[in-house]
């Protein structure tokens, strides 16, 4: 394990549990054998490591999210994040969920969301044709994109990126909403500017 040994308090059932979640989905979403699965989940969670270094956040405890909310009223910097967060529909709820995850967690999950994306970019444009910008467009309407809500590179207005705290919720609804009337969203899909027009839109209705 090397320098990660020294830096982590690496936590086996987290990785065990994480594998057992994503070697199938990564199995069935590239065409892969079970080897091959568990090689890229493997490589995936090097990579969250090697990043929770970089990026100073190997040490943040596994109630982060709790600790978060606790400070909102003492720290100025975290209670001006959380308004903001707020402001685009955010809860504390989904402050809670996102943040007590363990930051393997939140890493290979956005990971994972990354090759889901990027396989069905390329089956887009090989089985219908597609230009770069014409998939680029469809895949707006097929998944939700979470990141920074300033981030302008990646959209304008209320297509611009959702924070990644409203993500288990977003998945709760359209789970839901696929099981009793999946033609009607998909309707109010393709009537959107994207998914994440349509879940601003319900998150100003107060519907999500």
């Amino acid at each position: 394990m090397g320098i990660f040994s020294d830096v982590f308090d690496l936590r086996p059932e987290i990785e065990k549990q994480l594998e057992k979640q994503y070697l199938p989905m990564l199995q069935d979403m590239m065409g892969i054998s079970s080897s091959q699965a568990r090689k890229q989940f493997q490589e995936l969670l090097q990579q969250a490591k090697e990043e929770s270094v970089e990026e100073n956040t190997a040490s943040l405890p596994e109630n982060f999210g709790d600790i978060l909310l606790q400070k909102e009223f003492t720290d100025a910097n975290i209670k001006t994040m959380l308004e903001r967060k707020r402001a685009e529909g955010v809860n504390n709820g989904d402050i809670k969920w996102w943040w007590n995850l363990h930051d393997f967690e939140r890493r290979i999950m956005l990971k994972v969301d990354d090759i889901f994306r990027a396989a069905t970019f390329c089956k887009l444009k090989e089985e219908q044709g597609l230009n770069d910008e014409e998939a680029a467009k469809k895949l707006r309407k097929i998944f939700p994109v979470f990141g920074n809500s300033d981030d302008i590179t990646r959209g304008a207005g209320a297509d611009r990126p959702l924070p990644y705290e409203l993500k288990d919720r977003i998945n709760l609804y359209i789970n839901k909403r696929s099981q009793y009337d999946l033609e009607e969203l998909k309707n109010e899909i393709e009537e959107a500017l994207s998914v994440n027009a349509l879940i601003r839109m319900n998150i100003q209705k107060g519907i999500l």
